[in-house]
């Protein structure tokens, strides 16, 4: 098993009905944890074989992320909630020597009322093409670990640049990947860039993530990870030490895939 794929850093092993083990692996690590992408998605994966509904696509999380999971074993529990005819809720948690690090509420739901009017008010954002940026190189310290496994192309501002705004905008792609459901890929890449508010600052400081919310639009297809997904993020207020910022993934033809909102901590 490679760490560079970001299939293998995800896969939960069942041990029973309920119970899947999930090995952390070094070389994914943001900070003294892993990378919380790693271990949301690793909680999404967990669920999805544990609902064992494919026709049921994931449509919206929530997780909590009381302490971080560090490299080696965890253990992910899932329990149903409700079934429903077209709508399922399932909780998942991930625990390292007894105690929890993360806990998921997931909804996995068939299509409904596909007769009913679509609309999106949102607009992708303008991007110059992938192709037409420049990939930013990873510096062991100033990046964290993780960061060595994808691909980053800034449109602007940069971190650390000391900018009016609080703002990311760019693409993204992981630098290997094998086969993922779109949630679980979506969950892992919505938390991928670095918090917008680095782009305010004129040096690093350590956050960490302690609410988490995803949104899916669309179909319950896979996303081919060879393609790049276009980001754009903005912090909308930081106070005594948190902040809360809203983001979004797109394709390059302007779809709409994901919208994210985490609340951070500026860990002192």
């Amino acid at each position: 098993m490679s760490i560079h794929d970001l299939e293998a850093a995800t896969r939960p092993r069942r041990r029973d009905a309920s119970t899947f083990d999930l090995e952390i692996q070094d070389g994914w690590q943001q900070g003294r944890g892993a990378y919380g992408g790693v271990v949301i998605a690793s909680l999404v994966r967990a669920i999805e074989g544990f609902a064992e509904t494919p026709d049921r696509p994931l449509r919206s999380l929530t997780v909590e992320l009381p302490g971080p999971t560090l490299v080696g074993p965890a253990e992910l529990r899932v329990e149903a909630l409700r079934v429903g005819s077209g709508q399922s809720t399932f909780a998942a948690r991930a625990l390292q020597n007894g105690e929890v690090c993360a806990h998921a509420v997931a909804i996995l739901a068939k299509p409904r009322a596909p007769s009913a009017a679509t609309f999106r008010e949102l607009t992708a954002p303008p991007l110059r093409p992938f192709d037409e940026t420049q990939e930013l190189p990873y510096h062991t310290g100033l990046f964290p670990t993780f960061a060595q496994h994808l691909v980053y192309r800034s449109d602007g501002p940069f971190p650390f640049s000391s900018h009016e705004e609080a703002r990311v905008t760019g693409w993204v792609r992981p630098r290997a990947a094998g086969p993922m459901s779109r949630g679980a890929y979506l969950a892992a890449m919505a938390d991928a860039w670095w918090p917008a508010t680095f782009s305010r600052a004129s040096q690093p400081f350590p956050i960490g993530t302690v609410a988490y919310t995803l949104q899916i639009v669309g179909s319950g297809e896979p996303i081919d990870p060879a393609r790049p997904l276009a980001y754009r993020a903005h912090v909308w207020v930081q106070h005594e030490g948190y902040f809360v910022e809203q983001r979004e993934l797109w394709t390059e033809d302007g779809e709409l895939l994901a919208l994210n909102q985490q609340t951070f901590a500026i860990i002192k």
